[in-house]
């Protein structure tokens, strides 16, 4: 509450709760055509090691808009790591962590340190969404029908 700024008995304050629920896409075509092409234990071995990738690049990415905070280091930093992360993301049919890391770039190029810290929030929850829905789709049946 502001300083100087009292409540009165009997008024009410209300507080918005902000729930960041975004959905996720996922091309399950691509993840079927990893299984298909290369068989379960090789396609987990794939998926897993692009998995291991993203964590990495994202965490790159957030370690760099800390320590490297408003250096033109830190926006060449991220977009690299941001490269990486969408191709890796691309690779696996992961296009809305794709899509987010490409906003991040947007951002980085155009100094908007903000939007950037924002958008890097968004990536965590989407990459973390995304990774959730990997794990699940590896354990339905990814046989081809």
């Amino acid at each position: 509450m502001p300083a100087g700024v009292r409540i009165r008995r009997g008024d009410v304050v209300k507080l918005a709760v902000l729930r960041h629920e975004e959905g996720v896409r996922l091309e399950a075509e691509r993840l079927l055509a990893i299984y298909a092409e290369l068989g379960d234990m090789r396609g987990d071995h794939v998926i897993g090691r692009a998995i291991e990738e993203m964590a990495v690049q994202i965490a790159d990415m957030q370690r760099y808009a800390d320590e490297l905070r408003g250096t033109e280091a830190e926006g060449e930093a991220l977009i690299l790591a941001a490269g990486a992360l969408i191709r890796v993301a691309r690779r696996i049919g992961l296009t809305s962590v794709a899509r987010v890391a490409q906003d991040v770039i947007l951002a980085a190029r155009a100094g908007d340190r903000p939007a950037q810290a924002a958008i890097l929030a968004r990536l965590m929850r989407i990459g973390d969404r995304s990774l959730n829905a990997i794990w699940d789709l590896q354990d339905l049946t990814l046989a081809p029908r």
